[in-house]
């Protein structure tokens, strides 16, 4: 059975060193007492319970699969009884606030953990990760009478959540969809409108299980006066069970039968008169909803690390084992009758690309839960903004860039094993059809690369980018006196004036032709993941470097992953710049489709 190992030690490495987050909590009032080694403990606790717990259930789950028999769903073996272990050991509190009954710790404690949870199973991990950001809704949105009533069981884990919002025929664009709400004033709360509600959604994780009796669905649908559009959209809260015990009026129409994530009950649901209550003002639903939505994204890139790291760890397991032909150079184990195939050069930059994805995956992914943090908590205003601008401008590429590695490494993995891992043995192969989703979900990543450039970085005439590059270009300076570091300073200082000239180039494109920008939206994505990963890769050296030592093998490691990426991988930022400006120039953008594809 595949086992996982969690990588405390890079994830510290990123926590204290790179981000220096204990130092940053107590500036913030809010964690004052988040001493590192408190959040070392509970990250510790976090993956005992992912290793000793989870991890063994990730492969029977895939296996066995969801069972929907009389309308309800039933989830593999062993799913129900780690839930509830997971509720009693307190993890759904984790990061709540503790006037509602949570622990009170920083969203990257949370980001953290996310991870452990989904290297383990990320099957399982589907179910209970949305309660978060649904909760950061209720909390702000809802009436008190609607927090009073569902926030304790929320934060408590007595009550799993989702999100309705696809539908068939709409897909990411939420303004086609159809769901509809008319007043049921009978069952008004105070300040606390009642509606029925009538539509059919796809695609709903954890829509329904034997883990909890209840469970709180947050539905967009629309009231009989709305606007077309997304500006004519509400969100409502749909408990699964009312209060006297009766079932809500919706029902689970359909298991999906999905390429990976078979262990999550991932269903279609139909709402025919379903009793809820609005959250928020009429037709702002989505507003609303952008919490729950924008969290969501930022956990599919921690997500997609996870599972790329347990892929790779399987990989570098087998590498080590393995042994097939002699290296060019000459036999590295005599004793053997050939060589382990991590000697061999192709094998060794499969998984050192493997390696460093995930590294850069995790510094971006954690860099932006601290981001979330200093937003929220920060005493001084100037800090606050400076820190929503980061995952206003960042969360596409959290999501996208983190989610095509993913997939990417998740298949080196595989191709590191040969036939091996085609095979199920070694559990890489539900890896890749696990991870597969990240790149679909939570907005395709097309429209990720769509919202970047449109919204993120032409919208606001580039000043959070800006500040980006402002912030890459004072870590270049900084380190300009240190003669080592040099050869990995350089390529992203180049990188950095490249894009900015892309984006340049962008802007006077749109004044031509609006969806210029559109078409050259992928490559402008990536070039920017690469040079965020650039730029902490050099933040992760320029710690490294003086630490490193032959006693202890960890941070020259660090170093020379950090070169790897430098030297090997961000050179195809610059390919991508490339094909950004060809979309542009050559008049990719508007050619017509007949033309194209006959």
């Amino acid at each position: 059975m595949p086992a996982y190992t969690a990588p405390l030690r890079d994830m510290a490495f990123v926590i204290h060193d790179l981000l220096r987050a204990p130092e940053q909590f107590r500036q913030m009032p809010a964690f004052a007492e988040i001493e590192a080694d408190l959040l070392d403990s509970a990250l510790g606790s976090a993956a005992r319970f992912a290793e000793d717990v989870l991890a063994p259930l990730n492969a029977g789950g895939d296996d066995v699969g969801c069972r929907l028999e009389a309308g309800r769903v039933t989830t593999p073996p062993g799913f129900a009884d780690a839930y509830r272990q997971f509720v009693d050991a307190g993890w759904p509190t984790l990061s709540c606030a503790p006037e509602h009954g949570g622990q009170g710790f920083p969203a990257l404690a949370h980001s953290a953990v996310v991870e452990l949870l989904n290297g383990a199973s990320q099957s399982w991990t589907m179910t209970p990760i949305l309660s978060h950001g649904v909760y950061k809704i209720v909390s702000a949105h809802a009436s008190k009478a609607l927090q009073d009533r569902w926030l304790p069981s929320i934060v408590d884990g007595r009550v799993t959540t989702t999100m309705l919002l696809t539908e068939a025929h709409a897909g990411s664009d939420l303004g086609l969809l159809r769901s509809t709400a008319v007043a049921a004033a009978e069952h008004d709360l105070p300040e606390t409108p009642a509606y029925r509600i009538s539509g059919s959604k796809i695609f709903i994780s954890g829509a329904d299980h034997e883990w909890t009796d209840n469970i709180v669905h947050m539905v967009l649908a629309r009231l009989p006066d709305a606007p077309p559009g997304v500006r004519g959209i509400s969100l409502f809260l749909v408990p699964k069970q009312l209060d006297d015990g009766a079932p809500n009026r919706l029902a689970v129409t359909g298991i999906e039968h999905k390429l990976g994530l078979r262990g999550s009950p991932t269903c279609a649901v139909a709402l025919e008169g379903a009793l809820g209550w609005r959250v928020g003002k009429p037709h702002q639903g989505l507003a609303a909803m952008f919490i729950l939505m924008n969290e969501a994204r930022l956990n599919v890139g921690v997500q997609a690390v996870a599972v790329a790291q347990g892929a790779y760890d399987a990989a570098l397991a087998y590498a080590r084992d393995r042994v097939q032909m002699r290296v060019s150079s000459g036999a590295k184990r005599p004793d053997l009758p050939a060589d382990p195939i991590i000697h061999h050069p192709d094998v060794r930059r499969m998984l050192l690309t493997q390696k460093a994805r995930i590294e850069g995956g995790r510094m971006l992914g954690y860099w932006m839960a601290l981001c979330s943090d200093l937003e929220t908590h920060h005493p001084e205003p100037a800090e606050r903004a400076a820190a929503a601008d980061l995952p206003a401008l960042l969360t596409p590429v959290t999501k996208a860039f983190l989610s095509d590695n993913a997939f990417d490494d998740a298949n080196l993995a595989l191709q590191v094993l040969g036939g091996h891992g085609y095979l199920r043995d070694h559990g890489i192969e539900q890896r890749v059809r696990d991870v597969r989703i990240a790149q679909i979900y939570e907005g395709t990543n097309g429209v990720q690369a769509r919202d970047l450039v449109g919204r993120k970085i032409l919208g606001d005439g580039g000043a959070k980018l800006g500040q980006l590059l402002a912030r890459i270009r004072g870590f270049i300076a900084s380190q300009s006196e240190v003669p080592a570091l040099a050869g990995l300073i350089a390529p992203v200082a180049r990188l950095a004036d490249a894009f900015e000239a892309l984006v340049g180039e962008l802007a006077a494109a749109q004044e031509v032709d609006r969806e210029a920008p559109d078409a050259a939206a992928f490559d402008t994505l990536q070039a920017l993941g690469h040079l965020c990963f650039g730029y902490l890769f050099a933040q992760a050296a320029a710690i490294a470097l003086p630490k490193r030592g032959a006693a202890d093998p960890f941070h020259a490691a660090k170093l020379e992953t950090a070169r790897f990426y430098i030297r090997q991988l961000l050179p195809r930022a610059f390919a991508h710049l490339e094909s950004a400006r060809a979309s542009v120039q050559g008049g990719d953008a508007t050619l017509d489709e007949r033309r194209l594809f006959g």
